[in-house]
C-alpha cells in the first residue's frame, strides 16, 4: 500500500486541487450552493482563511490559510465531502467496494496538497488557481467564469478587471501544479 505523507505546518498556507470521481461531471457547478454551504458550515466549526478558490465542472483549486497552530487541513476537508454529499442524490455508479464501505461514488480518493513555500510560490499558485477557467477551455477570459475568487480580488485591488483576458498570461510558474 502506498505511503502518502501530507506536510502539515501549523498556520501554513496550502493549495489543493480535489477531483470528482467521474471527470466529466458537472456536479460542482450544478450543486454550487450546496458546495458553498458545506464549506460555510464546516468554516463555522473549523475556521479557516480562504484566499483563493476557483470551482470548475469536476474539480476545485484553492488556496487556504490555517488558524495559527493548527495543521488539520485534512479533517476540513473530510467535513466538506461529507457535508456536501448528503445534499446530492444518490444517482451516481458505485463499485463493490465503495458499496461494502458505504462510501458515495461521487469524490475521488485523495486529493492533491502543495504547502505553500514563499510569495513567489504563493503568487504562483494563485494566479494558477485563476487561470484555470481559461486553462480548461470553460471562459474566453478569467472574468467570464462566475465560479472564482477572482472577482473579489478584483474589488480588491489585486487584479485588473480584464487580468488574461485576451490568455496572453503565461502559466509557466504555477502550470505543473494540480490537474
Amino acid at each position: 500500500m502506498p505511503d502518502y505523507r501530507r506536510n502539515r505546518v501549523p498556520g501554513g498556507t496550502y493549495f489543493f486541487t480535489v477531483n470528482l470521481l467521474e471527470r466529466r461531471s458537472r456536479l460542482f457547478v450544478e450543486h454550487i450552493e450546496n458546495l458553498r454551504e458545506a464549506v460555510r458550515v464546516v468554516r463555522k466549526n473549523k475556521p479557516f482563511h480562504i484566499d483563493c478558490w476557483v470551482v470548475l465542472p469536476d474539480h476545485m483549486h484553492c488556496i487556504w490559510t490555517l488558524p495559527i497552530g493548527d495543521a488539520d487541513y485534512a479533517s476540513r476537508w473530510k467535513a466538506i465531502k461529507t457535508a456536501f454529499s448528503k445534499t446530492i442524490p444518490k444517482t451516481e455508479r458505485l463499485s463493490a467496494v465503495r458499496r461494502a464501505k458505504g462510501e458515495r461514488g461521487i469524490w475521488q480518493c485523495r486529493y492533491w496538497e502543495h504547502t505553500i513555500r514563499n510569495d513567489l510560490d504563493y503568487a504562483a499558485h494563485v494566479n494558477y488557481v485563476h487561470i484555470n477557467p481559461l486553462k480548461h477551455g470553460l471562459a474566453k477570459c478569467v472574468a467570464d467564469w462566475p465560479y472564482s475568487s477572482f472577482h473579489r480580488l478584483v474589488e480588491a485591488g489585486v487584479y485588473a478587471e480584464n487580468w488574461a483576458g485576451d490568455g496572453s498570461v503565461e502559466m509557466d510558474a504555477g502550470e505543473s501544479y494540480g490537474g
